[in-house]
């Protein structure tokens, strides 16, 4: 006898983050409650138990209200369970369905963490520990629809991310670093950026660099509320860490002054006059990089009189969870881009999340649609630097309970609003028209 049960915070969380399958934070019990703070959706917590009394699969299921009194359902990254196990995976399918029937909705989507294909750093193709072709076919045989293996960014959740195995050990992961990560990251180094670990006192520059950084690459993210909910509701259990990346433009202008007057003696020990060609070319290298120097310690005097010491030039928000870290945010600052602080940020978590025992580092979220003209290849390629596995999930699938209202929700009135949008559109223009 199986019996479809809410679960209490506690044990709800101990399956998930305790059983022998996969587990995401999407699947936490805080994620719920943020969905429930700032995006509107009623959670559940649902755990189906055998005649043991135990729990053989759980999901967090968000309710979404739409008008007329229906709902839509969604389990992110898909049910807690064995998805080899196809009896177990029938059985909570059908009292998940029942569930959603009881309360007017009208489809229920899942997005299982299972990986469709995966390719290593030097784009070979891994094997996976299962049949995923079958899983897929799984899914589908017990009713449910797949909405196609989009590319971008279409998806609830993304389809494409790079995931680190962090039980490699630390020198291994820093040699599938591409060769420019490597230098940029010394640089970092020789520079003196610091990385520390941030509180919710420093919620609020880590907003502001959020905002920074979608001004440059031109997208609209959330506003500070939603970070802080965010940190606060996972801080609460210890399973987030923000990091700051630093830098002391007095430390560096230090080094400069005393490079500028290395330089200088230099320049004074060659001869004054009669100077043979390898002098004068020495006389001319010297000057080069004495300029270098000069403009540079013009450049952050200047940067640490208007900002001063100590300047945080990004901020990065990781969720820990289960057995496994995402890098969620980045932002960053438009100055000292050439620092390459993010770059040692970056490592510096990576470490963190070694040195703490997880053993999947997920930096959540890339493309599908690799070529060179989709305005996301920099993110991509970015990611792509510090040598993780290229991982493509199965994507989306919807179990439609109630077809009609499946087809209003979804396709017409979209395209009603697709209308009402280009009607407003044509009226504004028409109204600038005739004030002209």
């Amino acid at each position: 006898m199986y019996e479809l049960v809410n679960l209490e915070k506690e044990e709800y969380e101990n399956f998930v983050k305790n059983n022998k399958y996969k587990s995401h934070f999407l699947q936490s019990y805080a994620w719920g409650q943020f969905a429930k703070a700032k995006k509107g959706l009623f959670p559940y917590y649902l755990g189906l138990k055998n005649e043991d009394n135990e729990i053989i699969a759980s999901s967090l299921l968000l309710q979404k209200r739409l008008p007329l009194g229906y709902s839509y359902f969604y389990s992110p990254r898909g049910f807690v369970l064995d998805y080899t196990d196809e009896k177990t995976f029938s059985l909570f399918t059908k009292e998940i369905v029942k569930f959603v029937k009881a309360k007017k909705g009208i489809f229920l989507k899942i997005d299982p963490d299972i990986i469709r294909k995966k390719q290593n750093y030097l784009e070979e193709e891994v094997k996976l520990p299962y049949d995923s072709t079958k899983i897929f076919e799984m899914i589908t045989n017990n009713g449910y629809k797949h909405l196609g293996f989009t590319k971008n960014f279409e998806t609830m959740q993304p389809r494409f991310t790079f995931r680190i195995d962090l039980e490699q050990d630390m020198d291994t992961i820093k040699d599938h670093f591409s060769k420019t990560t490597k230098q940029r990251i010394n640089k970092a180094i020789k520079l003196g950026c610091e990385v520390s670990i941030g509180t919710d006192e420093d919620l609020d520059k880590f907003c502001q660099l959020m905002m920074i950084t979608e001004e440059r690459k031109d997208f609209v993210s959330y506003d500070s509320s939603y970070y802080k909910t965010l940190y606060k509701m996972y801080n609460e259990d210890n399973n987030m860490t923000l990091f700051l990346g630093k830098i002391f433009p007095s430390k560096i202008l230090q080094e400069l002054n005393e490079r500028k007057d290395s330089l200088q003696v230099e320049i004074d020990k060659l001869p004054k006059e009669n100077m043979g060609k390898s002098a004068k070319n020495k006389l001319k290298e010297f000057n080069n990089q004495l300029d270098k120097v000069k403009s540079d310690i013009k450049k952050y005097s200047e940067v640490l009189e208007k900002y001063g010491d100590g300047l945080i030039l990004n901020a990065h928000m990781i969720i820990e969870y289960a057995d496994k870290a995402w890098v969620l945010y980045a932002g960053n600052e438009n100055i000292l881009t050439e620092t390459y602080a993010n770059y040692y940020t970056y490592l510096t978590h990576l470490e963190y999340c070694k040195n703490k025992g997880y053993r999947v580092y997920d930096q959540f979220g890339t493309i599908g649609d690799l070529r060179k003209d989709n305005p996301r290849m920099g993110l991509h390629e970015f990611k792509k630097k510090f040598g993780g596995d290229y991982v493509e999930f199965l994507g989306e699938f919807d179990y439609v309970t109630n077809p009609l209202m499946y087809f209003v929700f979804t396709k017409m009135v979209p395209l009603y609003r697709k209308i009402v949008r280009k009607k407003s559109k044509k009226v504004i223009e028409n109204e600038v028209n005739r004030s002209k």
